[in-house]
């Protein structure tokens, strides 16, 4: 299944999600190099929500750009299967080898955006973040290590406890509506 089919499929869980679906829909038949940076105005990124696996915490990283605790993810640089790309990412910024995708599905989507800053001595002018987002069990006894270049700290937090570690407003949101998606797919 295409990109575009995984997002038409999916079934939003909230009215911000059915907004951004559209939207992303409307860039998806408009735009063909949203897999890449080449578009500077919008292009996509895939996340990961790594719960444990009795999906009590979430696995945080502190971003040294945004300066605070965030999920893991990033740009899909030209790799169409967007699992693929959030299991990598999770890989490289918290060092777990053994994950699990709890649905091959998308878990949630949602258009970020990402204010102008400074990456590697470069100035990134502000854009959108077409963001597909996964849900991904690791074992929390497993060894973690930092990303120096992206993040200082890697850590397993409570749910409502990675929300309010997080600083910045408008992820708070999102990582509220996270957790409550979560309560789908709870063990006892």
């Amino acid at each position: 299944m295409n990109l575009k089919e995984q997002v038409t499929q999916y079934k939003p869980y909230n009215a911000q999600e059915v907004v951004d679906q559209k939207e992303i829909l409307y860039y998806l038949t408009t735009f063909d190099n949203l897999l890449t940076r080449e578009n500077e105005q919008a292009h996509f990124t895939a996340s990961a929500w790594v719960v444990n696996k009795k999906r009590t915490k979430v696995l945080m990283a502190y971003h040294n750009i945004y300066q605070s605790w965030s999920w893991v993810g990033g740009h899909t640089d030209g790799d169409a299967d967007l699992l693929h790309v959030a299991f990598k990412e999770t890989q490289e910024e918290t060092g777990l080898k053994n994950l699990t995708a709890i649905s091959n599905a998308i878990y949630s989507i949602e258009i970020l955006e990402v204010p102008a800053h400074i990456k590697k001595d470069k100035p990134i002018a502000k854009h959108l973040h077409l963001n597909l987002t996964y849900l991904i069990e690791a074992d929390e006894d497993e060894l973690t290590s930092i990303k120096p270049d992206e993040n200082s700290g890697v850590e397993w937090m409570e749910l409502d406890e990675a929300v309010k570690a997080c600083s910045e407003a408008e992820m708070k949101v999102v990582y509220e509506k996270l957790n409550q998606k979560l309560k789908q797919y709870k063990k006892d």
